[in-house]
């Protein structure tokens, strides 16, 4: 298959594109600095990409994150600058990849889960529950066989590792790329799949 990994820079998309590739797929990988540039929070580059990318199977996005604001002391501007990107950039990527994903293909995008409370992460916890909610009533209207799934990581070694917190309550990124990579293969629709420690194989 031929499979776009946006965000194929990052700690995730990185571990996603090399899973893909060592299957045996063609994988593109893009990003916001790279050969391939796209930016899920501006849509002139989300087209801009199936233009320069066409005739793909699947698409998988794992450029998505949310900034942490404090409940109590944000600003609305501060409380909700995660939604362009990871909420409203993934539902425009996604509609976006339905007119151009081939027959049979998939999306899948990324979400997340806390298995703590995360003190500031009351918005990104709201992003998530939209993302999910947003997968599994949008999954049954997708036409010609496209399927549209949520892969939901909680925290990653690597990047605990590079926060200089405790790896051990992470997810190692190979296996949470082994869970893209599967729904990118499988059959599954409208799936939401959370990936914690313990999680994967």
């Amino acid at each position: 298959m031929k499979i776009v990994v946006i965000g194929a820079s990052g700690v995730v998309g990185a571990a996603v594109a090399q899973e893909l590739a060592g299957r045996g797929h063609q994988v593109v990988g893009a990003s916001r600095r790279g050969p391939v540039v796209v930016d899920v929070g501006d849509p002139r580059t989300v087209e801009a990409l199936f233009a320069t990318v066409p005739d793909v199977d699947a698409v998988v996005c794992c450029a998505a994150s949310a900034p942490t604001a404090n409940l109590l002391t944000a600003s609305d501007a501060e409380f909700v600058a995660g939604l362009p990107g990871k909420l409203l950039g993934q539902v425009r990527l996604a509609r976006t990849a339905l007119h151009h994903v081939r027959d049979g293909g998939s999306v899948t995008l990324t979400g997340g889960t806390f298995t703590e409370p995360l003190p500031g992460g009351s918005f990104g916890a709201l992003v998530n529950a939209g993302l999910a909610a947003f997968v599994e009533a949008a999954a049954p209207e997708l036409p010609r066989g496209i399927r549209l799934n949520l892969v939901a990581p909680g925290w990653v070694r690597e990047s605990l590792e590079a926060f200089g917190w405790d790896p051990a309550r992470g997810m190692p990124a190979a296996g949470v790329a082994r869970v893209y990579a599967d729904l990118v293969e499988g059959d599954a629709q409208g799936a939401v799949v959370p990936v914690t420690t313990g999680a994967g194989r």
